[in-house]
């Protein structure tokens, strides 16, 4: 199993209802890509962050399906909503299980 941790920087002009849409955006892709055993997405509360506002993981079956999500259409489809809200920064993680 791999673990797929990714934190999400944005802009001061993209809002909480952007923000919970790309949330929604961000959930919706563990039905849409092949690979994923579980996937969750949400809003930071603590104030150890940092400046990133919203938070991913996704429990992928294996390296080969990880490889499959970052140029899949669906997900490519989520990364340019992210970047047209005001999306400024992004910082991945991956990790073996």
């Amino acid at each position: 199993m791999i673990e797929h941790v990714v934190l999400f920087k944005f802009n001061d002009q993209t809002t909480d209802e952007q923000k919970n849409e790309a949330i929604q955006k961000l959930t919706s892709l563990k039905n849409k890509i092949p690979g994923i055993v579980d996937l969750q997405a949400g809003v930071n509360f603590s104030d150890r962050s940092k400046g990133y506002e919203l938070g991913l993981t996704v429990r992928f079956e294996d390296q080969e399906a990880l490889e499959q999500y970052g140029p899949h259409e669906e997900h490519q489809k989520v990364v340019s909503y992210l970047k047209e809200i005001g999306m400024s920064d992004i910082l991945a993680l991956d990790f073996e299980l």
